[in-house]
């Protein structure tokens, strides 16, 4: 238990409604009355976003959430096959849990899983990948200049939006959080 006075945002709890991440924290004091702390959560499992009010002083269960980097081996029925970087020991993550961050997900790559009770709960991906462009059609010739975009394939599948000037074969810099292109690398 962890006293509302002393809960930060990042930190995890364990309501009654589920896991939730503090959002935001606010702790007010009113005029007349007592003092109250006003919380956004965010349900881990399903994302939604709720609006919590406490006393001050409240104790809420604190949860103790195991993060860990993993590296990412193949991907079957089952879902993602990663590997604890500690104790060499195997997990699935279900599809699911992983959404559409899988389009960024390659062979070796080192992710950071949060375990609540044995269970993964969360995937974190690195901030940006390089990725290997399979398809892009040709630019229009004097037309590279301006801030036009066209779409290009990722090895991974994913459709992004990029210059002109990239072309099949190249490698680009993604950002994991929004898609988003960033750079050509080679």
């Amino acid at each position: 238990m962890i006293s509302t006075n002393d809960v930060r945002p990042g930190m995890a709890l364990d309501l009654p409604e589920g896991l939730f991440s503090v959002v935001e924290y606010q702790h007010v004091k009113p005029g007349k009355g007592k003092a109250f702390v006003r919380m956004k959560l965010k349900n881990v499992r399903t994302g939604a976003v709720l609006d919590r009010t406490f006393r001050a002083g409240e104790n809420v269960p604190q949860a103790r959430i195991d993060r860990r980097d993993h590296t990412f081996l193949y991907q079957d029925d089952l879902g993602f096959n990663l590997m604890d970087l500690e104790t060499f020991d195997q997990i699935s993550v279900p599809s699911e849990l992983i959404g559409d961050q899988a389009d960024f997900m390659t062979d070796g790559m080192t992710v950071r899983i949060s375990m609540f009770d044995g269970t993964p709960v969360d995937i974190e991906l690195p901030a940006s990948v390089e990725l290997e462009v399979t398809f892009a059609e040709p630019g229009i010739k004097g037309d590279r200049v301006s801030a036009a975009t066209k779409p290009v394939t990722l090895s991974t599948g994913r459709i992004i939006q990029a210059p002109l000037f990239v072309e099949q074969g190249d490698v680009v810099k993604v950002d994991t959080r929004s898609g988003d292109y960033i750079t050509r690398v080679t």
